[in-house]
């Protein structure tokens, strides 16, 4: 039974440590929606998408004022679309995209994700169609998002899609300078892509998942932050200890709005995300975690170490506390969106080799991270290579989601707005890997695959 204390926490958790549910976010399947005719597929994917979700923003405002809990987004994912439209007989898939951003704003919901391709083992023609329209389709579009799949531990890494996504990631900023390429903000390059992310920008819908069902991504970094002041100087045992004793009451209150939403739309409920995702806000970030432990600044040596510790003390606290844990469920080191993450980069004492090794111990990968407007396709393409591999080698999800953003150089600053804040230019090697990218073909899958 909850007792008079605890609600009275929870409240203070929201009010002054800036605890929120980041997401209400509705799969919903579209293979039903395959037609050999593209503007009847469009037609379809619209009706059915704007007929799921007609409530669900609606709900979700209820359920935050009832309740008090602050839901800060509302979204949607839908099957990879390049499953849906390769039924269709035509060479663009923009039209898709169209059809999405179509459907989100009528639903009145923040984003849409699922303009997206798995080709770990290979392309389709459709899915070559699609990565094809990716920078076309984000710079005519305002709430779509795309993802797509290059590796996977299971298949190992295609390196001509990988080649392919730094081209794709290139033009897309080029075709979005004008808002420092802001396209490249909504296009994620996975590897073990999960089904069931309900976070943007790399949230679809699986072929796995039911028709419809509701996912909730939690976020709390600004409670953890707090709770952690109050065991200064003590062991790491009662560090972790405290993390998880925090990350249980956060992801309580995930499994209870995801509940409530899925009972009041008559919508199964799939998972609660218990990822720690950041903001620009003060008091609201992953990095001041990490220099709580004992680090003065995060990027120095021991930040991996803390990180671990992190990644896997909120996982064990939460999972406990719902009844279907999924999506990628562990602590986000986005760049932009992280105000501590923000200051480290400009002080010189975050890099981008250092947040790579940071990608093996928690969830996600390289994201939000912006390089010199010249950075080359090709490299690029070797940053989204290295990423893959620890992902694949490790069996765990990574992403790559960087925005080479036009007319920059280091030292200076994109800014974004809103969530997705401010990023400080970071530089690159400056080595070639031309070399590496255009060879080609698939890295083969790691020994530990084979567990039939």
């Amino acid at each position: 039974m909850i007792n008079r204390n605890e609600i009275l926490d929870t409240i203070h958790m929201i009010d002054q440590q800036h605890l929120d549910v980041r997401t209400i976010t509705m799969g919903i399947s579209l293979l039903d929606c395959c037609d050999p005719d593209p503007k009847a597929a469009c037609r379809k994917i619209y009706d059915k998408i704007t007929r799921c979700a007609d409530k669900l923003v609606r709900t979700g405002e209820d359920i935050e004022a009832e309740f008090g809990i602050p839901i800060v987004n509302k979204r949607i994912s839908v099957t990879p679309m390049a499953l849906v439209a390769g039924a269709s007989v035509c060479s663009d898939y923009v039209p898709f995209a169209v059809a999405m951003d179509s459907a989100a704003k009528a639903t009145g919901v923040n984003f849409i994700g699922g303009f997206s391709a798995l080709v770990q083992k290979g392309m389709t023609p459709g899915d070559k169609k699609l990565i094809s329209s990716i920078p076309a389709a984000l710079a005519s579009t305002d709430f779509v998002c795309s993802s797509v799949n290059v590796g996977s531990t299971k298949a190992g890494i295609n390196m001509d899609a990988v080649a392919l996504m730094g081209r794709t990631v290139k033009e897309t900023a080029q075709r979005t300078a004008d808002t420092g390429g802001f396209g490249c903000a909504k296009l994620v390059v996975f590897c073990n892509a999960v089904e069931d992310n309900p976070f943007m920008a790399g949230a679809f819908h699986g072929v796995g998942e039911g028709d419809c069902v509701i996912n909730v991504g939690v976020s709390g970094p600004g409670v953890v932050h707090h709770a952690l002041q109050s065991v200064k100087g003590q062991s790491f045992d009662v560090v972790a200890e405290t993390v998880k004793k925090t990350a249980f009451r956060i992801t309580r209150m995930g499994q209870l709005v995801a509940q409530e939403a899925s009972r009041r739309l008559g919508v199964p409920f799939g998972i609660v995300d218990l990822s720690l995702a950041p903001t620009p806000a003060i008091g609201d970030s992953v990095a001041r975690i990490l220099e709580e432990m004992g680090l003065e600044v995060c990027g120095t040596h021991g930040t991996t170490a803390a990180l671990a510790l992190l990644n896997d003390a909120v996982k064990k606290g939460g999972v406990m506390a719902s009844s279907h844990v999924g999506g990628l469920s562990g602590a986000f080191i986005p760049v932009s969106e992280d105000e501590g993450m923000i200051a480290a980069a400009s002080s010189g004492a975050l890099h981008l080799d250092k947040l790579e090794a940071m990608t093996c111990v928690c969830s996600v990968g390289l994201d939000m991270i912006a390089v010199p407007g010249d950075t080359t396709a090709e490299t690029i393409a070797a940053i989204i290579a290295d990423e893959a591999a620890i992902g694949m080698v490790n069996s765990k999800t990574t992403a790559v989601r960087i925005i080479p953003a036009p007319g920059k150089v280091v030292g200076d600053v994109v800014e974004f707005g809103g969530l997705l804040g401010s990023a400080p230019v970071m530089p690159v090697h400056p080595f070639s890997s031309a070399d590496f990218i255009r060879r080609g073909g698939r890295i083969p899958a790691p020994m530990q695959s084979l567990k039939n």
